[in-house]
């Protein structure tokens, strides 16, 4: 069912131009602390790993620094596996589900792959707990030439100068109540559009690309996470988020046409994880260890594939 207009800036039916969108950052608040809570995680692991800074946001670059944590011994010999989180900042367990791989599990797979891990893609993001930057721009739209995110343009960046093939990419998400409630009207409204209610799926989920789907390495993800938390079941159309399930768990998506993240390297395995940290089946912690889950299950997966 279709309802009405309901996003308190802008005209119904009518794209947001430069007053809406100032209006829209005008009401945005600082929530939580990207220094605090993510960068002082990513420091603490300077011991055991090399950590460098790509980039930093323009907005603030003394605030919004952009960390990547590389393992040591680079071997140009063996593949790479990226671990991007926090591109859509205020999915909270992308983020620090990286961060705790990286503090717990990543340095059991660095003699097979060189590792590295951008846990937080968009921390102005993560600070106003927001999907878009201040341009109401949604970096996971913009993965592309010429990006206009600040956030996918230093990350593509900073991906295209590793030394060596990217193998495997896991970028970690949330599908949040707040898709629902604020950032699926927000953007409807923006590009002056009617807002289709739909439904948030209750569990974990994974997406594949379209063109090169993986189902073996997307089921080994799946079965690693269950022991952790719960799948998400199909809608009563079979669908997950308006896409038909391929398998328990799983939908495609054409990500490089999207321009989505996961669509940004030609990696032969990639997965976008999907936790969903509204459910009262899971706890933030139980959100943070089935991203966790996620990746080494698909690391183990592609270890055995390798031989």
């Amino acid at each position: 069912m279709k309802r009405e207009h309901n996003y308190p800036i802008g005209t119904p039916g009518k794209p947001w131009g430069d007053e809406e969108k100032a209006q829209w950052l005008a009401q945005t608040t600082i929530k939580r602390s990207y220094q605090q809570e993510v960068v002082s995680k990513i420091k603490a692991l300077e011991t055991d790993f090399d950590l460098f800074q790509y980039g930093a946001l323009s907005y603030d670059v003394d605030k919004y620094p952009l960390f990547a944590i590389k393992t040591r011994n680079w071997d140009s010999s063996k593949p790479i596996v990226l671990v991007t989180g926090g591109v859509h900042g205020y999915e909270t367990s992308g983020v620090h589900g990286a961060l705790q791989f990286a503090a717990t599990k990543a340095a059991q797979y660095s003699d097979r792959f060189n590792i590295v891990i951008a846990p937080c893609v968009s921390p102005w993001g993560y600070e106003v707990i927001n999907r878009w930057n201040p341009n109401t721009v949604d970096p996971n739209r913009s993965f592309y030439a010429d990006s206009p995110s600040e956030e996918a343009a230093k990350l593509m960046k900073m991906v295209d100068s590793l030394e060596g093939e990217v193998l495997v990419h896991i970028d970690l998400h949330e599908t949040t109540d707040t898709d629902e409630l604020e950032f699926r009207p927000a953007r409807e409204a923006r590009d002056g559009k009617l807002y289709i209610e739909d439904g948030v799926p209750d569990g974990f989920y994974t997406v594949g690309d379209t063109e090169n789907p993986q189902p073996d390495f997307q089921k080994a993800i799946i079965d690693s996470v269950r022991k952790v938390t719960h799948i998400a079941p199909p809608d009563a159309d079979g669908n997950i988020i308006g896409s038909p399930v391929q398998q328990e768990g799983v939908i495609n998506y054409p990500l490089k046409a999207l321009s989505l993240c996961n669509g940004m390297t030609d990696c032969t395995y990639g997965t976008t994880t999907e936790v969903y940290p509204d459910s009262d089946r899971a706890s933030p912690a139980q959100c943070n260890d089935a991203q966790v889950a996620a990746i080494t299950g698909a690391l183990d997966f592609v270890i055995e594939q390798l031989g």
